[in-house]
């Protein structure tokens, strides 16, 4: 299974979701192939936000060695399943979708762990450190609830 994870700049949000999903497929032996990228242009080849990169390091997932890049077309091909971290990026990534197979292919990623519930994750490029562990702690939960409902791991 190849999962893409979007948000707007790809260096808060999504690679902070890629990572999770990375540290728990080494972690207990899976398959998974996973990436991140931006529905916007404004840091490609950057890595992530410092913050972000500092504070993962604190739950055990590192995320230095991720680029920032930008969603494209040719994502609907490479990717089983792109989960957009808000409403607004989701509707960025479906313009771009050129039929009924691709748009199938995108998810909110909140509805894993609320399901039906359109909920979105905060940016918080703007906030504080304490919106930055939120972040962290929501997106830890989510990427376990996805495993979860696509019984590659146990309900603990």
């Amino acid at each position: 299974m190849r999962i893409l994870m979007v948000c707007l700049g790809n260096i808060c949000r999504s690679p902070m979701a890629d990572g999770w999903l990375r540290h728990k497929n080494k972690k207990l032996g899976l398959s998974l192939e996973i990436d991140s990228a931006g529905t916007a242009n404004y840091h490609v080849g950057e890595k992530p936000d410092h913050r972000m990169r500092k504070l993962s390091l604190e739950y055990g997932v590192s995320i230095d060695e991720l680029r920032a890049r930008q969603f494209s077309v040719d994502d609907f091909d490479r990717y089983d399943i792109i989960f957009a971290m808000d409403q607004s990026n989701q509707k960025n990534i479906l313009r771009l979708a050129r039929h009924e197979a691709d748009r199938q292919k995108v998810r909110l990623l909140l509805n894993e762990l609320h399901p039906g519930k359109d909920l979105e994750v905060p940016d918080p490029y703007y906030g504080t450190e304490a919106n930055f562990r939120e972040v962290i702690e929501l997106l830890d939960e989510a990427t376990e609830a996805f495993l979860i409902n696509n019984q590659l791991i146990a309900k603990q």
